[in-house]
């Protein structure tokens, strides 16, 4: 029986500017930052606070970003280069341009940054402020899984499945580059980014209904937990990033998902039990 399939092949780049090329990828990284700016600007003015806030926030979300989601891809998915040679480690880590972030380094980034934040500026607390996060972080998701569809890597595993990806550009798995030999993949960046948009519109929806009744911490805790249990399922059918996750029983997605929806289930937790409290 005959199976259709999509045959994916963009080219990874836009348009070359002066031999400067602009990359799909790099046009969803900045998306992903300049919409996550809109949104959370939109929701401060709405509750009346300054957009002067929302700038510094952003700005300490795009460095913790950063940081984070590089430092996460090289001690997560590199670390037995560390063991192996340690300068080249850290000089990789901090040379552009900069191939291989790490989703859950970027969380680690960001809830360190917000805490931060939320030090420096005392009328808001920590978690009103990452409950005024999580949208933007869950478009940003959508962005990236979609930069990382058009630059056609960390791609599926073979399925027969109608919409199933042949992604003809993938070298790592196709290295002699014959298009006879590519097999349909779960296009798994696209279930990962539709999951994250359908997220966001959740989030904002329940924002726009529900902020002047709703305890700090809820859509925290239930951003994480949802997200993150979905990204451990959906790991069951993506290849593995690195070849060391080949020996693991769960790979490394999987591992760092799990500390990631038990924080959720602590900051769930909480927010119930303080809004208890108050009641």
């Amino acid at each position: 029986m005959l199976f259709a399939s999509i045959s994916w092949s963009p080219d990874p780049t836009i348009i070359d500017l002066f031999g400067f090329p602009v990359r799909w990828y790099g046009l969803f990284f900045a998306s992903a930052f300049l919409a996550g700016f809109q949104i959370v600007s939109y929701m401060f003015r709405q509750e009346g606070k300054s957009t002067e806030q929302a700038d510094q926030l952003l700005m300490y979300t795009m460095v913790a970003t950063i940081i984070g989601a590089r430092a996460g891809h090289y001690f997560f998915y590199e670390f037995q280069l560390l063991q192996a040679d340690p300068v080249r480690f850290f000089l990789q880590m901090i040379t552009p341009p900069f191939s291989g972030l790490a989703s859950h380094g970027a969380g680690i980034g960001l809830f360190t940054a917000f805490y931060l934040y939320a030090r420096k500026h005392k009328g808001m607390s920590y978690l009103y402020i990452t409950d005024r996060m999580v949208p933007a972080v869950a478009f940003a998701g959508f962005c990236i899984r979609m930069g990382n569809l058009m630059n056609s890597e960390i791609i599926g595993k073979p399925t027969e499945l109608p919409w199933g990806f042949k992604f003809l550009k993938d070298t790592e798995f196709n290295p002699f580059g014959d298009p006879n030999l590519v097999l349909a993949r779960h296009p798994s960046q696209l279930y990962e980014a539709l999951s994250c948009l359908v997220i966001f519109f959740v989030l904002m929806w329940f924002w726009s209904k529900k902020k002047q009744a709703t305890q700090e911490g809820l859509m925290t805790g239930y951003f994480m937990i949802v997200l993150f249990t979905l990204r451990f399922f959906y790991e069951f059918l993506k290849e593995n990033q690195s070849s060391f996750e080949n020996n693991l029983t769960l790979n490394m997605g999987q591992i760092l998902s799990i500390p990631s929806v038990l924080f959720g289930v602590l900051v769930l937790a909480y927010s119930y039990k303080k809004a208890n409290q108050q009641t």
